[in-house]
């Protein structure tokens, strides 16, 4: 239930639209504490679970196998929960980010899409005219 908690505490303050070094410091640590927490959920996930792939899945690798003429192993793969991924790797990325670029409410790709549209018409305009 903690690693619950600490995740939706980690996201409420990385998606604050409006940051100070206090908030930007317990950011900090919140990632620190969810990453060790993160790591013994993992590691008791490993021992106390036995998961295994999705019928759809298998049902999708074997077909692939088949395409490709491989051999199939018929059954259900284990799948394990993995840590290594870029996903949890960019946590850490999350606070130096914001202080080099603020809260992600400060950029968008709306002006862009903007920029793009105001130079199709003025084409259009000159190329008509």
């Amino acid at each position: 239930m903690k690693v619950l908690y600490r995740a939706a505490e980690w996201h409420a303050f990385a998606k604050m639209r409006m940051h100070t070094d206090s908030t930007l410091t317990h950011l900090e640590e919140i990632t620190k504490e969810l990453g060790k927490l993160m790591r013994k959920f993992e590691a008791s996930m490993r021992t106390q679970y036995a998961t295994v792939e999705l019928p759809r899945e298998a049902e999708a690798r074997n077909r692939r196998d088949k395409a490709a003429a491989r051999p199939s192993s018929g059954g259900k793969r284990a799948k394990l929960f993995n840590l290594f991924t870029y996903k949890w790797h960019a946590l850490a990325d999350y606070v130096p980010i914001i202080r080099l670029f603020g809260g992600s409410d400060g950029f968008s790709t709306q002006i862009v899409r903007l920029s793009c549209f105001v130079s199709d018409s003025l084409t259009f305009y000159f190329r008509e005219n």
